[in-house]
């Protein structure tokens, strides 16, 4: 064990800020950090094995091996416009409130969501569908788009989600005990950004008006249409909590059961093909090369024992832990907005994760809190990946007319964390419950 564990841990993370600035990729610059300062500490030879051993383990790693595998499977379901399907089935159900197609593209998001895992596709997909629709039905451009940039965080609560798999590989947590915690607070963000839409129309009727009625034979059409989603949500959820699949089959089937729906879609053809595989391995690449790097931290500071120092020192300033979380989640809030939310958490989990779990919270509570401020820093400046993303498919709408409306589901998202801070069992019942 070193002196001053503190320090070094501030060395290392101003070093390793020091390369991001310079333009260093995150994954990379943590890991020259985690190697050069193991090699400070115990030599060059045994610091220059993490760079074999780290790529070794993250190959090996199932739980890592399901992250393309879902990423995949969300691809190809756009690809084969499934998407459209989800939100089709939410219009004809929702449509005809005051605000209805935007309460729509809320559920069509969490619904393509159980199948993408993903919040830049549940986006991208979602604003191709939903955004056209909702303009040519006289909705505000705002509105619209921030309703999309929302639902489009739910791609990473509603369970398969590739950021649960990234904190169960990092945290050495059980997936699909994430997964299950996830579906109840998913539901309860539906709920709360559904109600967020319907206080913001009764104000201004006229940011999100009523459509048409669309009758039940419409709707028993459409539902019947959007078949390919339900089998595909079905084999890949049940399958899991059936114990019929492991995370890794369900993950393979969703793949097989998607590819095949993409071979007989409109969009089959290579150009289609290539640019599935060209984003899976893209995504793929710079998850894997950021867990490689946060294993290379991680044993830095465990040779350090700075975060069992930041556990000490905080127990020894007697804050009560409500007190802790609420600053861990304001820490997180300023860090999206300097940060990716994914680099936000990746950065953070090898000291704030032994920080929480001594201060006597679930893991797995954290770890839908942790995804959950990753949602929040997706919809707020000045990064707000989501809203960028919105901003590219609609360059019309200003991004400033974006980032105002996005503030009303940022208070959703304050009022989902105070009910998961207050009442961890919404999380905690259902993995209970299955065990």
């Amino acid at each position: 064990m070193v002196e001053h564990p503190i320090l070094w841990l501030a060395g290392a993370f101003l070093a390793m800020l020091a390369l991001i600035f310079v333009r260093i990729p995150i994954g990379i610059a943590m890991a020259i950090v985690g190697v050069a300062g193991t090699a400070m500490i115990i030599g060059f030879g045994p610091a220059l094995s993490l760079l074999a051993v780290e790529p070794a383990n993250a190959v090996n790693s199932a739980d890592l091996a399901t992250i393309p595998l879902f990423l995949l499977m969300g691809n190809l379901a756009t690809a084969a416009g499934i998407s459209g399907d989800i939100f089709k089935v939410a219009q004809n159900y929702m449509g005809h409130f005051r605000g209805g197609m935007a309460m729509a593209t809320i559920a069509g998001s969490a619904g393509y969501g159980a199948i993408c895992g993903s919040s830049s596709a549940t986006t991208a997909a979602m604003a191709r569908i939903a955004l056209p629709e909702m303009e040519k039905r006289g909705y505000a451009g705002g509105l619209a788009a921030a309703t999309i940039a929302t639902g489009g965080g739910l791609g990473i609560l509603i369970p398969p989600s590739i950021i649960m798999v990234l904190y169960a590989v990092l945290t050495e947590q059980f997936v699909l005990e994430l997964f299950a915690a996830g579906i109840v607070p998913g539901i309860l963000a539906v709920i709360l950004y559904q109600a967020t839409v319907w206080l913001v129309v009764s104000r201004n009727p006229a940011l999100g008006p009523a459509t048409d009625r669309v009758g039940w034979a419409g709707r028993l059409r459409s539902t019947l249409r959007a078949w390919r989603a339900v089998l595909t949500i079905l084999l890949v959820i049940v399958g899991i909590y059936s114990g019929a699949f492991t995370v890794l089959e369900a993950a393979a089937v969703g793949v097989a059961i998607t590819g095949g729906f993409w071979v007989f879609s409109p969009a089959r053809g290579w150009a289609s093909l290539r640019a599935v595989f060209a984003d899976t391995a893209a995504l793929t690449g710079m998850m894997i090369v950021m867990v490689i790097g946060a294993s290379a931290m991680g044993y830095l500071l465990t040779l350090t024992n700075a975060p069992l120092e930041i556990v000490d020192a905080v127990a020894a300033l007697g804050v009560p832990a409500p007190v802790v979380m609420v600053i861990l989640l304001v820490m997180y809030i300023f860090l999206g907005m300097v940060f990716d939310s994914i680099s936000a958490m990746v950065l953070t989990i090898p000291f704030v994760f032994p920080l929480v779990v001594s201060l006597g919270y679930d893991p797995v509570w954290w770890g839908i809190i942790n995804v959950m401020i990753v949602e929040i820093a997706l919809i707020t400046p000045p990064v707000g990946m989501n809203v960028f993303i919105m901003h590219a498919v609609a360059p019309h709408i200003r991004i400033g007319a974006i980032f105002r409306a996005v503030m009303p589901f940022v208070l959703a998202d304050v009022v989902w964390l105070g009910l998961m801070l207050a009442f961890p069992v919404i999380a905690l019942w259902l993995p209970h419950a299955l065990r």
